[in-house]
């Protein structure tokens, strides 16, 4: 895990500040999550002759490749839902990386282009598969990379090439106006929001939860971000109000004064933006409450108490439709 936790570019291009709150709406008007250097644009001379993500995609369907004895994958379904969504036109017309779940990744699921277009959220489905610039595999490194849906995929190299769980089977068919690499399984983005994370995490972080609902909190976890948290278990919390003087339980918290000092112990443990243990270095940490110092060598936190917290390694990068969460064993006190 400590491999993991160091910090690294997913890209070779400049790495961009994930501490900086964005949203899904600049994220289709600009198109540009995974920026690449002036240099490197300008190195990728695209043929305006070739046919588009779109109509590459449709040419793996006609009858002479889709004939049994071919081994070529067919994109029937992604090409329905594409087209049905309006982001046809989007995907044809933009620099982008698709990764293609195939007919048959559809079918794993009991879909099919028939029923594709009952799935609900399907156009977030869609751009959970799409990154805002073309990206060749060579590009790629061990990490998270952000999606037109907002969440990211996650990217492993050690056995071939992995995005979330599913196998890069053919890459880099380069077209037009972007790349497509072609995956045997469908990509699903996170479901839940902050709070329903947390909530079905249940009893875990129930105390968590509580806190959130005592401040007015909740709601803001919920509906707004994207925000990365770094949650302290139930059990953190239990050892925290025994170091509080005057503080046995929640229930203590019960002047305007008590509820100000909870809010600004949550707001501490909140950072703006999509922060995964890839993005991370050591040194200070900006939260919405002050700073706090981050070691990945031992993977400890230091509050502004001097008091040593600690990532759970097995609970680091839990993906919400608002955020990503790090499991934390120790309240941290601004």
């Amino acid at each position: 895990m400590l491999d993991t936790m160091k910090p690294i570019k997913l890209f070779k291009f400049p790495n961009l500040n994930l501490f900086i709150p964005f949203s899904l709406l600049t994220l289709l008007l600009t198109l540009s999550i995974v920026s690449c250097s002036t240099e490197e644009t300008d190195a990728i001379e695209l043929n305006t002759t070739e046919p588009s993500i779109v109509e590459v995609l449709k040419s793996y369907d006609t009858p002479e490749t889709t004939d049994r004895r071919n081994s070529r994958p067919t994109f029937k379904t992604l090409n329905v839902a594409l087209a049905r969504t309006g982001l046809a036109g989007v995907v044809s017309s933009n620099r982008l990386t698709v990764f293609a779940p195939t007919d048959e990744a559809f079918e794993a699921l009991g879909l099919n282009q028939r029923n594709i277009t009952t799935v609900p959220n399907l156009e977030e489905i869609l751009l959970y598969h799409v990154l805002g610039d073309i990206v060749f595999s060579s590009d790629l490194m061990n990490g998270f990379v952000p999606t037109l849906n907002g969440a990211a995929v996650q990217v492993n190299l050690e056995n071939g090439v992995m995005i979330n769980e599913s196998n890069v089977i053919a890459a880099d068919v380069q077209v037009r106006n972007g790349v497509i690499h072609v995956i045997d399984q469908v990509l699903l983005p996170p479901s839940d929001n902050l709070l329903e994370l947390a909530e079905s995490f249940d009893p875990e972080f129930s105390i968590l939860v509580d806190v959130l609902e005592l401040t007015g909190l909740d709601t803001v976890i919920a509906n707004n971000g994207p925000y990365t948290v770094f949650a302290p278990t139930n059990d953190a919390f239990v050892a925290v109000l025994s170091e509080l003087d005057g503080y046995d339980s929640l229930e203590d918290f019960d002047t305007p004064e008590d509820i100000e000092l909870l809010a600004n112990v949550l707001l501490y443990h909140v950072v703006g933006g999509r922060v995964y243990s890839s993005d991370l270095s050591s040194g200070p940490v900006t939260t919405l409450n002050g700073d706090f110092q981050l070691d990945l060598i031992t993977l400890t936190l230091t509050d502004a108490n001097n008091r040593e917290v600690g990532l759970v390694p097995e609970l680091l990068n839990v993906q919400a439709t608002n955020g990503v969460v790090h499991v934390i064993d120790r309240v941290l006190l601004p």
